[in-house]
C-alpha cells in the first residue's frame, strides 16, 4: 500500500524474521525466557517494552517514544511502578503505564530528554510473571522517526480535544485533562476529534471513519469498565482553528470498581492503522486523570 517502501518492508521484516530464528537466547535473563517463536499463550507470558524512536521537541528537547509488547492473548496485567516497572535513570516513574492491555501497543507514551542527552539511555525494565526485560532508548540517529507527517502522501496525525474549542492535540505526546466521580458514579468522556482525511494515492476511500478512538486504563488501584471504550466519532462540526476535512464527537463512560486516581489513554487513530502500519505516523494520545471519591459510607 505504500509502493515507495515496500522494498524496504520486505528487507527489513526478512531481516527481523532472521534474528528472531538465528540470534542466541539471551544468557541473563532479559530476553523474557521465551522462544521468539514459541506457541502464543492466553496468560502467563511475559511483557516486554518496545522502543519506537525519538522525535525532536520544537523546544530543542527531545521526545523517546515506547510501545510494548504483552505476549498474552487474553491477560491484561497490573505491574505497579517500583522494580518491577522501572525507567532509569531518573526513575522508576516517568509516566509509563501501569495497566498492560494484551499483544502490540504502539507508541503508548513518551519521555522527554534535555537538548544535551547526547550519548546516554534510559532503560525501562519490566517483570511480569518472573520474567524479566529490559529495554534501552538513546538517540541514535537510525532510531529517528516522524510522527507528525506521513511524507509519502502528506497525512497528518488527527487532531483531538477534551473541550470544543478547546486546547488540542496531535501525535504521541498527550495532553491530559482532570476529573472527579465518586463510587459508584459513571464519569462522562467527551471527546472532539478532526483528521485531514488523506489515504493511500489511488487508493479506494476506506468505508470506515476517518477517526476511530479507543479508551483503556492506563493507570489505577481497580479494574476500569467502559460502557463503550470504542465509540464512534459521530461527524459533527467543531471549533478548529483550522479547516479540516472530517470533524466529529465521541462519547463514552467509565466506573471504577474502588477508589483511587486513576489514569485513563485514549488513542485517536486515522486510516493509517494502529502504529500507521509500522510506520511509526498518524496517531494522537490523550489522558484523563480520574481522581474517584469512596461511596457513602466508605462502600465501593
Amino acid at each position: 500500500m505504500r509502493p515507495v517502501r515496500s522494498l524496504v518492508t520486505a528487507q527489513l521484516l526478512l531481516a527481523a524474521s532472521c534474528a528472531l530464528v538465528c540470534a542466541p537466547r539471551p544468557a541473563d535473563g532479559q530476553g523474557g525466557g521465551q522462544l521468539p517463536l514459541e506457541p502464543l499463550h492466553d496468560a502467563g507470558a511475559s511483557v516486554t517494552a518496545a522502543y519506537e524512536g525519538w522525535f525532536k521537541n520544537p523546544d530543542g528537547s527531545f521526545s523517546l517514544l515506547f510501545g510494548y509488547l504483552n505476549r498474552n492473548v487474553k491477560e491484561e496485567l497490573d505491574i505497579p511502578i517500583g522494580p518491577d516497572n522501572d525507567i532509569e535513570p531518573g526513575g522508576p516513574d516517568q509516566g509509563q503505564p501501569t495497566h498492560f492491555l494484551p499483544r502490540r501497543q504502539w507508541g503508548v507514551f513518551t519521555v522527554t530528554v534535555p537538548q544535551d542527552f547526547g550519548t546516554n539511555k534510559l532503560t525501562w525494565t519490566l517483570v511480569a510473571h518472573g520474567q524479566k526485560t529490559s529495554v534501552p532508548a538513546h538517540l541514535d540517529a537510525r532510531w529517528e522517526i516522524a510522527p507528525f507527517l506521513d511524507i509519502g502522501i502528506g497525512n497528518t496525525p488527527p487532531l483531538v480535544s477534551f473541550e470544543d474549542g478547546g486546547p488540542f492535540v496531535q501525535g504521541p505526546r498527550a495532553i491530559s485533562t482532570a476529573l472527579e466521580t465518586t463510587i459508584p458514579n459513571p464519569v462522562t468522556l467527551n471527546l472532539w476529534a478532526a483528521d485531514d482525511a488523506k489515504t493511500f494515492l489511488g487508493g479506494k476511500t476506506p468505508d470506515t471513519p476517518p477517526v476511530t478512538v479507543t479508551w483503556a486504563k492506563f493507570r489505577g488501584p481497580g479494574a476500569v469498565m467502559f460502557s463503550n471504550n470504542k465509540p464512534e466519532v459521530e461527524k459533527a462540526p467543531g471549533k478548529w482553528k483550522t479547516p479540516q476535512v472530517f470533524s466529529g464527537k465521541a462519547t463514552t463512560s467509565a466506573t471504577f470498581s474502588e477508589p483511587g486516581d486513576y489514569v485513563l489513554r485514549v488513542v485517536a487513530n486515522d486510516w493509517s492503522g494502529d502504529g500507521g502500519g509500522g510506520f511509526q505516523c498518524c496517531w494522537t494520545n490523550a489522558q484523563v486523570k480520574v481522581s474517584v471519591k469512596p461511596g457513602p459510607a466508605g462502600g465501593r
